[in-house]
């Protein structure tokens, strides 16, 4: 009669002791007694199931449910894994033996699915993935990753389908060195499920819908990482300016910034969100440049030089209005907040290089800067005219 306090108390003496391969006694076994063993195990089987489904029901709380359904499937899966290695041990023993344990495996097979889809709610995605359950995912994922292999048809994508082929094949050999969970299976599973329908033919910006999946699923891999920050850097070298590279990484970190990256998920939890590496080396890297920006622009004052020696003529912008009209926009751009510079001094240091006049070529940003404290009436209604014929182009789109 089975415990109704531990309904696996008859498959935890059966595994542990009667089929336990040390044990002596299971030499002695005769054909009759392993006919017996089976039919055992099949009323069993049945009877935990019932005894299980009304145990959990009775439980009105949720938190002893989580309890008893995590504590359940743990064992079962321990009881598997037991089992398997039975088998390994008793390959070429008695026939009568290995179809007992067959039959075993496979009634516990049933019950870890019967617990995992009627009370999946309750289990824990960290839970331990069981061997024979590992090995089934492991031939569907080898097979996926190669039918994404044979998608790529040109060299767009080869360098980052590479770096998740080879995260993912990593992945799937380490199976049997160590404990996977059900939350890094899944997340695998998800992953390549993201890629069927993407084009992987064309690209329409820098970053691809490939790696918006990537970044999306929180792809964290060092590998994925270390080549967009390679990608990025090499696109902000082509620049011949300091000024053209912050603005590129600017443009770069702004489309980043638009992309979702759900932090619930991760390809590796024990490394940082995709999302805060890249965040944090964007600003590490426009600070750099700001930081060499200011420095020779200072350099210039001091030596006398125009700022046009070190941003370049050619990046010049000329602006049909006078320095004190400028000044009263870029002052009101800055203080309405519709740009967010550290403050509005780096605001006018960081733009005023780039513009000239009619009237003159090379403007002092703290000159731009003092004139928009002291405007004159005239130059604020050329401003306002200014702006309400940018209103007015506008509302012409």
């Amino acid at each position: 009669m089975m415990n109704k306090i531990y309904p696996l108390e008859w498959f935890d003496s059966l595994i542990s002791q009667t089929l336990n391969p040390d044990n002596l006694i299971l030499e002695n076994l005769l054909p009759q007694d392993f006919i017996i063993l089976s039919e055992h195990i099949e009323k069993e089987s049945k009877t935990i199931q019932i005894s299980l489904k009304k145990e959990i029901f009775l439980l009105r709380r949720k938190r002893e449910v989580r309890l008893q359904v995590r504590k359940y499937h743990s064992n079962l899966v321990t009881f598997i894994d037991t089992v398997i290695e039975y088998q390994k041990r008793n390959s070429c023993v008695r026939p009568e033996l290995a179809g007992v344990l067959d039959l075993l495996q496979g009634k516990l097979e049933e019950l870890l699915m019967l617990i995992e889809n009627r009370f999946s709610d309750y289990l824990s995605l960290d839970e331990r993935v069981p061997i024979t359950y590992l090995m089934l995912s492991r031939n569907e994922l080898e097979v996926k990753f190669n039918k994404l292999s044979d998608r790529v048809t040109n060299g767009l994508y080869n360098n980052i389908i590479r770096i998740v082929l080879e995260n993912g094949l990593r992945f799937v050999k380490s199976f049997s060195g160590k404990k996977i969970t059900y939350r890094q299976l899944l997340y695998q599973k998800e992953l390549l499920k993201s890629f069927k329908n993407i084009d992987l033919s064309e690209q329409a910006s820098f970053f691809s819908d490939i790696d918006k999946v990537l970044i999306g699923k929180n792809f964290n891999s060092t590998d994925y990482i270390e080549h967009l920050i390679e990608q990025i850097s090499k696109e902000v070298e082509e620049e011949e300016s300091v000024a053209l590279r912050i603005n590129r990484l600017l443009f770069y970190q702004k489309e980043f910034d638009r992309i979702y990256s759900d932090e619930r998920i991760s390809f590796d939890p024990t490394r940082g969100n995709i999302k805060c590496v890249l965040e944090s080396w964007f600003k590490q890297e426009i600070n750099y440049f700001e930081r060499n920006l200011e420095l020779a622009l200072q350099n210039n004052i001091e030596t006398g030089e125009n700022a046009s020696s070190f941003t370049g003529s050619e990046t010049k912008i000329e602006c049909d209005l006078s320095a004190d009209q400028i000044a009263l926009i870029l002052r009101a751009a800055d203080e309405s907040r519709i740009v967010k510079a550290r403050s509005m001094n780096h605001f006018f240091k960081m733009i005023v290089p780039y513009l000239s006049t009619p009237f003159k070529r090379e403007l002092s940003y703290q000159s731009v800067r003092s004139k928009s404290y002291n405007a004159e009436d005239r130059d604020k209604f050329i401003a306002v005219q200014t702006l309400e014929k940018i209103i007015k182009k506008i509302n012409s789109y």
